[in-house]
């Protein structure tokens, strides 16, 4: 019995060895299944201070549709699996976003912390199963306090803040915020860019109700200009840096305020739109009223000089200016009389040689319906001001007056500098003049009431370019950058060159094919990422550019080769 015993027992052992040989490589590649389809819905990587590197801890990431999101440790690290709230419903939670590309299975995720700015790209495309990198940029910051010559004042005071920002390739001041003052004078601009900001007060006036019913002295802050200039135009420039605060305090002076008139002639339609320019450099500031019973202009300055210029509101618009010297009371100005606006009438010469170009449009008045003919059907015209805080142009293409009125007249158009826009469905725009002022490189001057006459020569004559994008590679991109799939190409016209600025992306290390292109004179740039304010229309900021890209020459019919290489990021 004690042998049968033995031998029992040897054999359950060996059994259970068996057994024990056999489960664990089950187990094993269970778990290596398991951990391969974690990895293929596990989102990680790390948030990074795009300045200094640093890892970014308690930064929120997320998707798109904030159906994921984690914070990140005290190294900046995060992880969130896509895989677990995944439903049958395509686009539901957990779905991985489709992206063309040599990675199919990649979503858009976003990482945002108080402290940096919220603008632009602050994200990646993230793979699963491979780390991604999220580069945040810090905020900069201008903060100051308004201080005032008198030590009783409470008043809250609004100061705005501009930046300089490309337009149409051409950079602009722009008023992007404003804000208050709180109790002791403080205030503070945050989620700000690097780049260019300018600061300036409104005008107040004291809050006494009762000073101006009884007619005595009125006082107040006349507008202030950063560090202390009286007008726009004199201001300082603060130069913001990621991450950096600037401090900006302004001290405003309390002044006599007196009352102006201005005295009309002529009609002001539905009403005036005033603008008042101290020292005559036009910009934000102090503001007069339209009496309408009066006929006048009026209301409150303190000491200066001053151009007001006044448009009035209505199909058919009017506008004048006048000059106004405030010296220590009251003071009535010359009469500003208002008188039409002007006409641009453009001359359309078309030097077509495809003769095939059958476009049609009609056009409907009075209940007649009729044809239009000639360049009505393909071009169109419009009027940017060209200088900073320019009033808006309502200018457009006046309609056809009858079926026989194929002239081309740009209406209601106010006194000022202004570049002529031009577009056509057809050919190109070859040239554009008035006398001797070539109006695709130089402004429009228009004056108060003046008829004007532009020239305008109309080609179809294209040229062609074929070419390739040369030194991308891996340093030149970023990994995690959507954009990266594509190279960006520009085409900008030299100075005095009649070509017309072109962009392009595509795939790299591909040839591309440019089919329509303006002949011209052209510096051709190419990136691994967009420009989107490229200040392609000012060839002083473009000199940064004078010694790269290629530069080609384009004659009307010309098909030409080229390689552009990468500019590498700075």
């Amino acid at each position: 019995m004690s042998a049968e015993r033995n031998v029992k027992g040897r054999l359950r052992r060996r059994i259970a060895i068996l057994l024990a040989v056999c489960i664990t490589p089950a187990l094993t590649v269970q778990s290596a299944l398991a951990q391969t389809e974690s990895q293929k819905t596990t989102i990680s990587g790390v948030v990074i201070n795009a300045v200094t590197r640093a890892p970014v801890p308690r930064a929120l990431v997320s998707t798109p549709d904030n159906r994921h999101a984690t914070f990140t440790d005290s190294s900046g690290q995060f992880e969130f699996d896509m895989g677990k709230e995944n439903t049958d419903t395509p686009g539901g939670p957990g779905e991985l976003t489709r992206v063309a590309g040599p990675e199919q299975d990649r979503t858009w995720i976003n990482a945002r912390k108080p402290g940096f700015i919220t603008e632009g790209s602050n994200g990646a495309l993230a793979s699963p199963g491979k780390e991604v990198t999220i580069a945040l940029t810090p905020e900069a910051l201008i903060t100051g306090r308004v201080t005032f010559s008198t030590a009783d004042t409470t008043s809250d005071v609004t100061v705005q803040l501009f930046s300089r920002q490309t337009q149409d390739g051409l950079p602009r001041w722009t008023v992007i915020k404003n804000t208050t003052t709180n109790s002791i004078g403080e205030f503070r601009f945050a989620d700000l860019s690097p780049g260019q900001y300018r600061l300036a007060t409104n005008e107040s006036l004291d809050n006494d109700a009762g000073a101006m019913l009884s007619r005595n002295q009125v006082y107040g802050f006349p507008p202030l200009y950063y560090p202390g200039a009286p007008d726009f135009a004199t201001a300082g420039t603060i130069e913001a840096a990621a991450g950096q605060t600037v401090q900006a305090d302004l001290s405003l002076v309390r002044q006599p305020y007196y009352s102006v008139r201005i005295p009309i002639n002529g009609d002001t339609g539905n009403g005036l739109n005033i603008s008042v320019s101290s020292q005559g450099h036009r910009g934000p500031g102090y503001s007069l009223g339209f009496n309408a019973a009066q006929h006048r202009i009026e209301g409150l300055l303190p000491n200066g000089n001053y151009v007001v210029d006044a448009i009035s509101y209505g199909e058919n618009t009017a506008s004048g200016t006048t000059t106004l010297r405030v010296a220590g009371g009251p003071a009535e100005g010359p009469a500003l009389t208002i008188v039409p606006n002007s006409g641009i009438v453009l001359n359309v010469r078309e030097e077509f040689h495809d003769t095939q170009w059958n476009g049609s449009a009609s056009f409907s008045a009075n209940g007649r319906i009729f044809a239009l003919h000639g360049p009505r059907l393909y071009l169109s015209a419009n009027l940017e001001p060209a200088d900073d805080f320019g009033q808006g142009v309502p200018a457009s293409i006046r309609p056809p007056l009858g079926p026989n009125d194929d002239s081309l007249v740009l209406t209601n158009v106010p006194p000022g500098r202004y570049w002529l826009r031009l577009n056509t469905a057809r050919g190109y725009v070859a040239s554009a003049t008035m006398g001797a002022i070539d109006l695709l490189h130089q402004p429009l001057d228009v004056s108060a009431g003046s008829a004007a006459s532009v020239d305008i020569t109309l080609r179809d004559e294209l040229s062609s370019v074929d070419g390739k994008v040369t030194g991308w590679n891996a340093d030149s991109v970023k990994p995690d950058d959507p954009n990266s799939q594509n190279a960006w190409i520009y085409f900008v016209p030299l100075p005095d060159s009649a070509g017309q600025f072109q962009q392009l992306g595509i795939p790299p290390n591909e040839n591309f094919t440019l089919q329509q292109i303006v002949p011209g004179s052209y510096r051709v740039l190419a990136f691994a990422h967009p420009k989107e304010n490229l200040p392609y229309r000012d060839p002083q900021a473009m000199k940064t550019y004078e010694t790269k890209g290629q530069v080609i020459h384009l004659a009307a019919g010309q098909k030409a080769n080229l390689q552009v290489p990468i500019i590498p990021e700075e």
